[in-house]
């Protein structure tokens, strides 16, 4: 992980078509092809889509969550000057 994204990249990435991208503790997720496969379904993983979700995250899952899908799903990090 070695990619770093603005935040306002990370916005941009808010629909299926354009990508699903969100945050969990500063790191970025492309959870785009991911959405059928999760338990909760697609419609909260759309809401939540370029946004920093780390408190709806962390609500729902247990750091195992993280341990399992980071290696697949997680491309880079939020610049530091630039968190949502």
């Amino acid at each position: 992980m070695s990619k770093s994204f603005a935040a306002k990249e990370v916005a941009s990435h808010k629909s299926v078509e354009e990508g699903l991208w969100i945050i969990i503790d500063n790191e970025v997720y492309d959870v785009t092809k991911f959405i059928d496969e999760h338990p909760g379904g697609p419609k909260i993983l759309k809401r939540v889509a370029g946004k920093d979700a780390s408190k709806q995250f962390w609500k729902y899952h247990g750091d195992n969550v993280l341990t399992k899908y980071k290696p697949k799903l997680c491309i880079g990090a939020v610049q530091a000057d630039a968190k949502l």
